[in-house]
């Protein structure tokens, strides 16, 4: 299994709405960005590691953050993250792009190369992988991967805005044109709507945060066993977020879909 020519591209923007600023928060001495970069850093399939952030002024202390980490910086569209990754992926010849955002400070690198991984073995057979599709990961542990040529199709012909603003909708959302494949959580349980320490919102936050602090050591690298061992125990701290459980863009997206359907059909 060759990773040659795997890119991964860690979107990252200041402009959230829900919790502006997120990825420069502070979050063990550094920030959470330069947390999420160490420990994607570690992962032994990424490959070249870029930091894709935007055009907007704003966003300055992201790329200069990035560069001073040592990390390929591609600035670009504020919000047609397709466009964005595309022209990443482009700018230096990727064959396989990896997807990572940047709210998931505390993703496992052994996440990472097991979609990774399982997209290589077959990459003769796919055009995209991911652990999103059903979602069965703690939520925090966001991995696609696509084959650029797949990612380039997206970039021509996606129209809908939320297929331009999440890179990939256009992809699973046909999958009788591209071949597709979902890797699930091996421990047989579905904890993506349990196990919460994706960053939106403010109380994501400070479950992050307290993670961090409990688990981290210098020079190691805590994984998804640890965290969520770490949640289990501390039923209290798994609360903080809780009402936020199970939520990602994609429901709402659906919901707000659903509802637009049903108020056209009574209209009618």
């Amino acid at each position: 299994m060759s990773g040659a020519g795997v890119v991964t591209i860690i979107q990252a923007r200041t402009g959230s709405t829900r919790l502006p600023g997120k990825v420069l928060l502070p979050l063990g001495g550094g920030t959470i960005l330069s947390r999420m970069l160490e420990r994607v850093r570690r992962s032994r399939l990424a490959g070249e590691i870029i930091v894709a952030t935007t055009t907007e002024r704003a966003d300055d202390p992201i790329a200069t953050q990035a560069r001073r980490l040592g990390f390929t910086v591609f600035r670009g569209h504020p919000t047609d993250l397709l466009d964005r990754h595309y022209r990443a992926a482009s700018a230096v010849g990727a064959a396989h792009v990896v997807k990572i955002p940047s709210d998931c400070p505390l993703i496992d690198p052994a996440i990472i190369d097991d979609v990774i991984g399982w997209y290589l073995s077959r990459a003769d057979a796919l055009d995209y992988a991911g652990n999103l599709h059903p979602a069965t990961h703690p939520d925090g542990n966001d991995v696609e991967i696509m084959r650029f040529e797949a990612l380039e199709r997206a970039w021509r012909e996606a129209k809908e805005s939320h297929q331009r603003e999440h890179t990939t909708p256009f992809l699973w959302e046909h999958p009788e044109r591209f071949r597709i494949s979902n890797v699930a959580w091996p421990r047989g349980r579905d904890l993506s709507t349990t196990h919460r320490y994706v960053l939106d919102y403010a109380e994501d936050y400070e479950v992050i945060r307290e993670l961090d602090a409990a688990l981290h050591r210098p020079g190691a690298c805590f994984g998804v066993e640890e965290i969520v061992a770490h949640l289990d125990r501390h039923p209290v701290l798994m609360s903080r977020n809780a009402r936020f459980a199970g939520r990602n863009w994609y429901r709402d997206h659906l919901d707000k879909r659903r509802a637009a359907e049903a108020a056209t059909a009574i209209g009618a």
